[in-house]
């Protein structure tokens, strides 16, 4: 299906704007992947090498120091649109700002790969902070660095922390999670990683499957070089003030925070238990809804939890954040196209089905989407009702599909005459469609607001 062009809301463009900042490119070279390219090329050495002049050294501290204020900045710009006052809050906001990623990427054509790449850094922390807070309150953390921060808010468990609270440990302990999640695969940008991904003359295509050789020496390679530039690209930041007092608890926080970084980091690579699969288990989910291979097939999304339950049992993730995260999340990611029959007040099913878009997180049931409406009696509407699809109405289930093949050839073509925008479009679409592509729906300006409250 060819994108129409996004006529953007304010929330729209911002989303778009931030997934540029971490991951774009341009000739202006700021986003974080730009800043850390250029420092892979020119100042790896600079910060470990004591032959270098005072000056030089004076310089690489400023630009450590704006390297690292810089992707600050854009984490809280994250933590903004992620997190709200209350678990509720957080929640709808995520969904949004998850779903808006998912419907402002190409489903199809020759742009997935790139644009994927773009969208993983931001769509992994935002569910890195979810499956945070569904572990805290299941009791299953048990890092010291998180229960040092909890133990400072005097008895409150994490579920009660007040607004005072909740702000410190969003500094403290959930900067570092988007940071971590943000710089995870940043080392692959190194000039040896990009050899092995590109190759020497810089000719291969780098979404290609590679050989396990290849694809160890890559590991390491993103492994070792991650943690370099979150030591000696980025580093601690400096305080800036005149107060000892809050001097010292500056120093402290930050080398704290550093490490715990760099912990995440670390034990992502071997996370079958503990605080790496906050990393982990949505790495392994990015990769399934935004794989840049050229197999990529949205169709088969909603089975990115069969490969998550796969990897827990190889002992690859921790199976709990596995069942946390599907809690979170369900079978169907936010934004996904569904295609259902829905019922009349009798619990008749009619001889047409209707286009909605998973909308919220945390369904009951989690094969049961929470979805937004989006064509009423077959015509698209840009206000319709949040509705829960269950699996006997949803034609991505083989038993419902079953049931709309009884339908005449004419009536489904019928359905399809008024469900697609033109002929061409219509000649490619499946007579039997198990989902749909909601991206050209959502480039409208008036379809974007598929967050906001409504009746159930």
């Amino acid at each position: 299906m060819a994108r129409a062009p996004i006529n953007q809301t304010h929330y729209t463009r911002q989303v778009q704007v931030l997934l540029t900042k971490v991951y774009g490119r341009s000739i202006l070279k700021d986003s974080v992947l730009e800043r850390a390219i250029t420092y892979f090329e020119h100042h790896e050495f600079v910060a470990t090498d004591e032959s270098i002049s005072p000056e030089s050294q004076a310089l690489n501290k400023l630009q450590q120091t704006e390297r690292h204020s810089h992707l600050v900045s854009i984490c809280h710009e994250i933590l903004e649109l992620a997190e709200g006052a209350s678990f509720e809050e957080s929640n709808r906001k995520s969904a949004q700002f998850l779903g808006t990623i998912q419907l402002i990427s190409p489903t199809e054509g020759s742009k997935v790969a790139i644009n994927n790449e773009l969208c993983k850094p931001i769509y992994k922390a935002i569910l890195s902070l979810r499956l945070l807070d569904r572990l805290l309150l299941n009791n299953e953390v048990n890092d010291p660095f998180i229960t040092k921060i909890l133990a400072e808010f005097e008895g409150q468990t994490f579920a009660e922390l007040d607004a005072p609270a909740r702000l410190r440990f969003n500094e403290t302990v959930k900067m570092p999670v988007i940071m971590a999640a943000l710089l995870q695969d940043i080392g692959n940008n190194h000039g040896d990683g990009q050899k092995i991904l590109v190759g020497e003359d810089g000719t291969e295509d780098p979404y290609r499957t590679l050989e396990a050789d290849d694809r160890k020496k890559l590991l390491k390679i993103n492994h070792n070089q991650t943690l370099a530039y979150i030591s000696n690209g980025l580093g601690i930041p400096v305080y800036v003030g005149n107060s000892k007092a809050e001097r010292d608890q500056f120093v402290i926080d930050e080398e704290l925070k550093h490490q715990f970084i760099k912990k995440l980091i670390k034990s992502s690579f071997k996370a079958k238990h503990g605080i790496g699969n906050l990393l982990k288990v949505p790495q392994i989910y990015v990769f399934i809804i935004f794989s840049t291979k050229s197999n990529y097939n949205y169709k088969v999304l909603p089975k990115v939890f069969q490969v998550l339950h796969k990897n827990a049992e190889l002992g690859a993730c921790s199976q709990k954040a596995v069942d946390a995260l599907y809690q979170i999340t369900g079978m169907f990611p936010q934004g996904y196209g569904i295609i259902h029959m829905p019922e009349d007040e009798q619990g008749q099913q009619g001889d047409c089905y209707e286009y909605a878009i998973v909308n919220r997180l945390y369904p009951e049931i989690p094969e049961h989407p929470l979805c937004r409406i989006a064509t009423r009696k077959l015509a698209f509407i840009g206000h319709g009702h949040n509705v829960e699809v269950k699996k006997k109405n949803n034609l991505y289930f083989p038993e419902m599909a079953k049931k709309v093949a009884t339908l005449s050839k004419e009536r489904l073509n019928e359905i399809l005459e008024l469900l697609s925008s033109n002929y061409q479009e219509r000649q490619q679409l499946d007579l039997l469609p198990r989902c749909w592509h909601a991206n050209e729906f959502f480039s409208v300006k008036t379809n974007q607001k598929l967050w906001n409250k409504t009746e159930q």
